[in-house]
């Protein structure tokens, strides 16, 4: 059995994020419907060459890259305070930095909460419900590439941050205040705990994409984000909240941003992701988000499908079993690499994890964009059209139910060519901002010598992660 699609076995009615990989074009049929969508339909026979030289070639490009670094970019360049960038013009800064634009982007974030929860409290659970769409592919999927273009687009939309807010102005309190200050050493672990919770349920959970599955999930978010600004005031969600911690950190890569002063700039995506600064939890949130997609790209793979279908346990412990098992290899090979990096350069290796964590964000990003691009394209025009009829009665309230979901910008070879792309690219990035950092870190004349396990750790993750996403 496929597990995943649009229509499982467990939830015949239901949707669900998609896992198999398919090398044929996805067509939609005549009322422009795809009842069972991959993540990515690329596959091996639409490579531009093959899996064997692509994998190699994507090595010697970081082994390149990396001599290249060493040769040339012998002193740090990226801005690691937040200093750099250039102000944008002086009428886009007064609009977004007015209260006006603030409370019109809160309002807009609490409308598409309450659209979203009509569906999920009053539509039928049926294939028909847009919930499941709107929540893995609109929202989790789409948020990446929205905060890619705009910066950290959920801070500001965020419904349970605005429902926080009122809440705490109509008794008159200041939003910033909670019972007690918020622990620096509790940092980005809130986030990561629920970042995990979320790739758990998305991957791994029975009847995932069931409306009380779905309605129980978020009641037990919500319930914890809200008791978290209640006990620590607003800053909670800065650090608590799993997506606007993601949206945070693939916003960094936008080249609009705000510096440390608070200007709105423009901006070198560098200088913005080189400025994360260490915090407790900030490794473990970013190897959740890339060894949760290898697990999602590795469940789809023969050996892993053979495996599920023979090894006689319920396919909740056995899928659970697996995106702990790669999250756990993808978290020990960064550790053993960047503390290995810090004692080949004399420096405190315990230190290292954290400084470099920064480096994997543009990997991560790499894979989810990867990952789920035809997910997004696809399955989010099919959402976009059930949104005008949540409850299933044949109405049009958004004047969308008669789109079709057009497939042109969906191919087998251009998906293929863009997921070699952005993982490739990722990893490049990473390399830069590692050494950039390095440098920073390790003294000048052992700079080189201590990013050797860097290295050796990026082309593990390329060859590791091009291997799963083309294993099909």
């Amino acid at each position: 059995m496929t597990t995943g699609t649009y229509a499982t076995a467990a939830a015949p009615h239901a949707a669900t994020v998609a896992h198999a990989t398919t090398a044929t074009p996805v067509a939609a049929p005549p009322g422009g419907e795809i009842p069972a969508l991959a993540h990515g339909v690329g596959g091996r026979q639409d490579l531009p060459i093959s899996l064997t030289e692509l994998v190699v070639g994507a090595a010697l490009a970081l082994v390149i890259s990396f001599l290249a670094l060493g040769a040339h970019w012998r002193q740090a360049r990226l801005d690691a305070d937040g200093a750099a960038g250039r102000p944008v013009p002086d009428a886009l800064a007064r609009l977004v930095g007015s209260p006006g634009w603030a409370w019109a982007l809160r309002a807009l974030g609490l409308a598409l909460a309450g659209w979203f929860c009509v569906g999920l409290v009053a539509g039928p659970d049926t294939a028909d419900n847009p919930t499941a769409g709107a929540f893995y592919v609109l929202f989790w999927v789409g948020l990446v590439p929205a905060s890619l273009l705009f910066g950290p687009v959920w801070r500001a939309l965020n419904p349970l941050r605005t429902v926080h807010l009122l809440a705490v102005r109509a008794l008159r309190r200041d939003p910033a205040a909670g019972l007690r200050p918020l622990p620096v050493r509790l940092g980005y672990w809130p986030a990561a705990v629920g970042l995990f919770a979320f790739v758990w349920l998305e991957l791994v959970a029975p009847e995932r994409a069931t409306l009380p599955v779905i309605g129980a999930w978020l009641a037990g978010y919500a319930t914890a984000m809200l008791a978290g600004a209640v006990a620590y005031g607003a800053a909670w969600f800065d650090r608590g909240d799993a997506f606007e911690v993601l949206s945070g950190l693939v916003g960094r890569l936008a080249v609009v941003g705000r510096r440390a002063d608070g200007v709105l700039v423009w901006r070198n995506p560098l200088d913005g992701i080189a400025a994360l600064a260490a915090a407790p939890g900030l490794v473990a949130a970013v190897v959740i988000l890339l060894g949760s997609t290898m697990y999602d790209s590795m469940s789809n793979a023969p050996f892993w499908l053979r495996f599920t279908q023979e090894n006689g346990l319920p396919p909740v412990l056995t899928g659970t079993g697996g995106l702990v098992a790669v999250i756990g290899l993808v978290a020990a090979a960064y550790l053993a690499a960047t503390r290995a990096a810090g004692r080949r350069a004399d420096a405190p290796a315990p230190h290292t994890p954290g400084e470099l964590a920064h480096s994997i964000v543009p990997i991560a990003t790499g894979y989810l964009v990867a990952h789920y691009y035809s997910l997004l394209v696809l399955e989010g025009q099919r959402t976009v059209a059930l949104l005008s009829d949540p409850l299933d009665t044949g109405a049009n309230w958004l004047g969308t139910a008669n789109w079709t979901v057009r497939t042109g910008l969906i191919t087998p070879d251009g998906v293929a060519a863009l997921q070699i792309t952005v993982i490739v690219l990722g990893h490049l990035i990473g390399t830069v901002l590692a050494h950039d950092r390095a440098l920073r870190l390790f003294p000048r004349d052992r700079a080189v010598r201590g990013q050797v396990p860097l290295l050796v750790l990026m082309v593990t993750y390329t060859v590791a992660g091009l291997l799963l996403l083309f294993s099909g």
